[in-house]
């Protein structure tokens, strides 16, 4: 009787200790807002909107130590509407992030699942679009290089380096998993940075193989990709420098289409579908941002952005400008105030209008929009 009651004692001294060393977070973002576009569809909006700078959010993100400087990590998150509570990205339950893998502290971070590119991993921190200071409405058009994480990659292998002294470096693949065709909607990606003191530097590559639902609904980027093409090839560098409270940047993308077939709606919801007419297309994206801390409290940040297109014969070319400025009423919920202006010229009979991310596009060539919004984090 009293060797099962020291085997039992036992047996819950492990499991406590077997607690103890791992953990689960629960996290979340919740960003809702008032925005007023002057032309969407042409005729003047005022509504509620969701995810206007950052898409809300909520996450599960686990550890286990597994001993000697190894981890299983997993994180499972879903994107949803908080205007009307209804899922994103396709209404997948957890559409944005869904992985598990090891994570050591001399190798680095293998996982397996639905994960973000190189090109988000470790360029998208440098621009102004997918980040806090710009967001969702500051996406260059299209979201064509993908910054804003208009699309994830569904059957990938991930690896992400540690830390060697400021530079970092990783890479994605992103599987067909269709029997008869490997090459059928795959995807691949590399990336790294640098940092030292107040410079940061990245460069990053993309390519994707027939993404979209048309040819393999299973494949790596399927009904939220935001191109119809044969080969989506983007790549860029980036770089940015601090000095006491302000920051300076500035990013470099292209993004070429073959055999491009149309610019679909993407998860953004910018477009409801232009038709290409199967050959080559180019975006190139140069955009400059900034921010500034007023106060610890209150930010001010902005960009500005020059895309020259090549697409179905004509060249079209996007100017567009975003500003923004945000007040912490704490370390987790802030008001912001944010206005993005975009034109669109030289476009032809193209169909191509000035249409910012997030939002319907206009019946011009030019488009405004304010949001007066709330962000909460838990």
């Amino acid at each position: 009787m009293k060797k099962s009651l020291f085997a039992l004692a036992m047996l819950g001294t492990a499991a406590g200790a077997a607690h103890a060393q791992s953990s689960v977070t629960l996290y979340g973002l919740i960003d809702a807002g008032l925005t007023y576009t002057n032309n969407q569809g042409g005729a003047h909006s005022f509504q509620a909107t969701s995810g206007a700078v950052n898409g809300s959010r909520w996450g599960l993100r686990g550890a286990e130590d597994l001993g000697g400087g190894l981890k299983a990590i997993f994180t499972l998150e879903d994107g949803f509407n908080i205007m009307n509570g209804k899922l994103g990205q396709g209404g997948r339950e957890f559409g944005r992030q869904a992985f598990v893998g090891l994570s050591s502290d001399r190798a680095g971070a293998l996982t397996l699942g639905r994960q973000y590119d190189s090109v988000v991993d470790y360029l998208g921190p440098l621009a102004l679009t997918g980040t806090q200071y710009g967001g969702t409405q500051a996406a260059h058009p299209f979201d064509n290089d993908n910054l804003d994480n208009s699309f994830r990659v569904s059957n990938s292998v991930k690896y992400q380096s540690v830390n060697y002294g400021g530079f970092r470096f990783g890479g994605l693949y992103g599987f067909s998993n269709d029997a008869g065709g490997f090459a059928t909607n795959r995807a691949y990606s590399v990336g790294a940075s640098y940092n030292y003191g107040p410079l940061n530097v990245a460069a990053s590559y993309m390519q994707l193989n027939n993404a979209g639902a048309t040819l393999n609904s299973s494949g790596a980027v399927s009904d939220d990709a935001t191109f119809s093409a044969n080969r989506q090839r983007t790549f860029g560098a980036g770089l940015s420098y601090t000095f006491g409270p302000a920051q300076a940047g500035f990013v470099f993308t292209q993004t070429r289409l073959d055999g491009a077939t149309g610019i679909g709606a993407s998860a953004s919801g910018t477009t409801s579908g232009i038709t290409l007419d199967g050959g080559s297309a180019r975006f190139t994206n140069y955009e400059v941002n900034g921010r500034y801390s007023l106060t610890p409290a209150w930010s001010l940040s902005g960009a500005y952005t020059f895309t020259d297109g090549h697409l179905d014969g004509v060249d079209p070319k996007w100017n567009q400008f975003s500003l923004q400025t945000a007040y912490a009423l704490s370390k987790r919920t802030d008001v912001y105030l944010q206005g993005v202006y975009q034109h669109v010229s030289d476009t032809g009979d193209s169909g191509i209008t000035a249409a910012i991310n997030g939002l319907s596009a206009s019946s011009t060539n030019s488009q405004v929009s304010v949001t007066l919004g709330m962000r909460h984090r838990f």
